[in-house]
């Protein structure tokens, strides 16, 4: 849990809203950074407890063994209230506390439109959390910190992204991942008109994968957005072909 002990600083660190936010868009990437050789983690700000299926503790469950399939090195629940998420300094100072304790390279936020509020208000606590940490006198017990890159997490955004990560091996484990989940994607009654079966997420994060792979000449991708330039040093070795 957060807040406990000190860990190995991580390379990645994605935060979500909910227990299955980054399994749909970044867990891939997730997989195949924790393949690298990269210490990943993910933060979830809520336990889904507004959740029409599951407990927090079954959520907070799930999210574990979902982990354990992304190869996490670490993970971590606030417990801030879900639907109710306020960007308030309240928040923001203790995800910048986790930032610190964590010192991540690169952060995974949510992008900043979504449907849903706590996907777009994890995104804005995230950020500014990132820039509280980097200031010494916000707490002068430890030592401050700022990520080098924050990258958005775009899947479910209509926007054009920046660069598309390569998923097609690590696919069938992100599924695995996600299906860790079986409050929510498993054979139950109760809110059987919103919740997709097993088959049709498959079909559905399928077809996600493919339109971004597709777009990089891939099979399967996960798409992000950056706020700044890219720089490229070699523009023979750039990737993707134009015909």
């Amino acid at each position: 849990m957060p807040g406990e002990t000190e860990i190995p600083a991580l390379d990645v660190l994605a935060v979500a809203a909910h227990p299955d936010d980054v399994e749909q868009t970044c867990g891939g990437t997730l997989i195949r950074m924790a393949e690298m050789g990269y210490r990943t983690g993910v933060l979830d700000l809520t336990a889904g407890d507004m959740g029409t299926r599951g407990t927090p503790e079954t959520r907070i469950a799930e999210a574990e063994a979902a982990g354990r399939c992304m190869l996490l090195a670490w993970r971590g629940n606030v417990r801030f209230p879900d639907a109710r998420l306020e960007n308030a300094l309240a928040g923001r100072i203790t995800l910048a506390a986790e930032i610190r304790r964590l010192r991540p390279r690169v952060v995974i936020v949510p992008y900043w439109e979504a449907r849903h509020p706590d996907h777009y208000r994890a995104g804005e606590m995230a950020y500014e959390a990132c820039f509280l940490a980097g200031l010494r006198k916000l707490d002068p017990y430890t030592e401050p910190h700022r990520p080098f890159k924050i990258i958005y997490s775009s899947a479910y955004a209509n926007v054009t992204p920046s660069f598309v990560v390569d998923i097609t091996v690590q696919f069938e484990r992100r599924m695995a991942a996600l299906l860790s989940y079986r409050s929510q994607y498993g054979e139950s009654g109760a809110g059987g008109d919103v919740f997709p079966d097993e088959g049709e997420i498959r079909e559905r994060l399928a077809a996600v994968a493919r339109f971004y792979g597709n777009l990089v000449g891939v099979r399967y991708g996960e798409p992000f957005v950056q706020k700044e330039t890219m720089r490229v040093d070699d523009v023979v070795g750039l990737g993707v072909r134009s015909f």
